[in-house]
């Protein structure tokens, strides 16, 4: 049979990423291809990256889009920061925190796991014990939003007793970036990598990643080479810094980076605190509507992720099937419930873009419908 040009349908995208995009930022994409060494494509970059500073809230000099996807940007952060024999603490309460672990022992690093149940935060009180057993402890890894449960974890809290015993931190800020408050400098937050495609509502395939001095100096005194040439950021440095000529490192995903861009500019024109208190609103109006459908949230209130809303899938209901019609008949897509959630949960989604009234409208009706 002869195969055509690939048309998609359009859906409305209300899952676990990615999210629905700016019609901006389709059209960004389809700007004229320009070389990467090309000085108005140099003058872009700077742009990005001070747009990218205001996003996460940080002066940091160190602050870049990783030509790669989020779990790239979480490689990035510990194959540079993890040394053979480091101990690094690492806090799991769903699946990223387990990928943070894996990311540890692939560098040779010792990871002393600090677990609390999926659907709740990251325990201080835990961190703190563990970090007052283990002095040797040199870094504290988290996820800030973790994107399996839909649980908010206090990262300002957790950062302050990192440095009360001398620990960097390794950030998990995929699902967080625009979509809740991350303020890395008021924080004090060394490595934190995020994702283009969930509240930044752009394609998939970029991580924004950020490093502050202090992580910086660690990747400085590394007794050995960073185990990754592409992920290595002592190399990537000279490509995204602004003084002088840059250096080529590899051949960047051009349009991909106007689409950032764009959706960046697009949160700065909205305001950071406006595009934050527009997926907590968002967030009622489905809270509101899931309720009355008797829909209950794995989260508890206090804890909850506006953008990222696991709930319970009622008692005799089919998982698949539910998500299966609401894709065939209303074009929409929810998410399942991953490892101790799946075939229990779903997960809806109301991140970027996404986060508007006329979704949630449509997300409750297609629901109802279909669960009646």
């Amino acid at each position: 049979m002869p195969i055509t040009s690939f048309i998609p349908p359009q859906r409305t995208l209300m899952g676990p990423g990615p999210s629905d995009i700016y019609p901006q930022v389709l059209q960004a994409l389809s700007r004229p291809t320009i070389g990467h060494l090309d000085p108005l494509f140099i003058k872009m970059m700077d742009e990005l990256k001070l747009l990218l500073q205001y996003a996460f809230q940080t002066t940091n000099t160190f602050t870049i889009a990783v030509s790669a996807p989020g779990s790239a940007g979480m490689e990035a952060c510990f194959v540079n920061l993890v040394e053979t024999g480091d101990k690094v603490l690492v806090c799991r309460n769903g699946v990223f925190g387990d990928r943070m672990r894996e990311n540890v022992e692939r560098c040779g690093g010792i990871a002393i796991m600090v677990d609390n149940a999926w659907g709740e935060p990251v325990s201080p009180t835990l961190v703190e014990q563990a970090l007052q057993t283990d002095p040797d402890i040199k870094i504290v890894a988290f996820v800030h939003a973790e994107t399996s449960t839909g649980a908010l974890s206090d990262a300002k809290t957790l950062a302050e007793i990192a440095r009360k015993y001398g620990c960097l931190t390794i950030v998990d800020a995929v699902t967080s970036l625009g979509g809740v408050p991350l303020l890395v400098d008021e924080w004090q937050l060394d490595a934190v990598y995020s994702g283009s495609q969930k509240c930044l509502s752009c394609v998939p395939g970029l991580s924004p990643l950020t490093f502050s001095e202090q992580a910086i100096n660690k990747i400085q005194q590394r007794k050995t080479a960073v185990q990754s040439w592409f992920l290595d950021q002592s190399l990537v440095l000279g490509y995204w810094s602004g003084e002088g000529k840059r250096s080529y490192h590899h051949t960047a995903p051009v349009n991909s980076l106007y689409a950032l861009h764009e959706a960046l500019v697009l949160l700065h024109n909205e305001g950071l605190e406006q595009a934050w208190q527009r997926h907590q609103r968002t967030h009622l109006e489905l809270k509101a509507g899931l309720e009355a459908l008797g829909i209950e949230f794995v989260v508890a209130e206090e804890y909850r992720l506006p953008q990222l809303n696991a709930v319970y899938i009622p008692e005799g209901v089919d998982d698949a099937a539910v998500r299966s019609t609401l894709l065939e008949r209303y074009n929409l897509e929810i998410g399942a419930g991953l490892g101790t959630l799946a075939g229990k949960a779903w997960r809806i989604g109301l991140m970027g873009y996404a986060a508007r009234s006329e979704n949630v409208a449509l997300c409750i009706k297609a629901l109802e419908s279909t669960l009646k």
